[in-house]
């Protein structure tokens, strides 16, 4: 299923993602992709929201991997967040251990997904994010089916 939306602020997109995340279950693996700026990062702070996460999102780009504790219906949950930035090879990916983390049964979310497309067949859901004029972005969100 796919939706589209627009978003003219920092707090709509987080929303965006808040609505997103609602949708997420344990072991879901989702693709966030979009320009450098198109609010990426915004939009998973939303999901972290969500799920009640006590630790705040790191800076953008620069940590390669988070795992954030939270809760989903009173149980705890961890979300696992990647960003794959500043990753140049799939060499680094199996460095740090990525397709085990991904078939680990943990929801996560993987920044700039669309880097590394050896990985497209794993994600479960994919999010979009582009500029749409001045402040305005677009969010494309697709839960993918297998």
């Amino acid at each position: 299923m796919t939706e589209e939306f627009f978003s003219s602020s920092a707090e709509e997109t987080r929303r965006y993602g808040r609505q997103f995340a609602s949708g997420l279950h344990p072991g879901e693996i989702v693709s966030l992709t979009g320009q450098l700026g198109t609010g990426k990062t915004v939009f998973m702070r939303g999901i972290t929201e969500f799920f009640n996460c006590d630790d705040q999102l790191s800076s953008p780009t620069f940590p390669i991997f988070n795992i954030y504790q939270g809760f989903l219906g009173g149980k705890p949950v961890s979300l696992h967040h990647f960003d794959l930035y500043r990753i140049q090879s799939l060499q680094e990916l199996d460095a740090i251990g990525f397709d085990e983390y991904l078939t680990s049964g943990y929801l996560s979310v993987v920044e700039w997904g669309d880097r590394f497309p050896e990985y497209a067949s794993l994600y479960t859901a994919a999010v979009f994010l582009e500029y749409a004029g001045d402040d305005r972005r677009r969010i494309v969100m697709n839960h993918i089916t297998p």
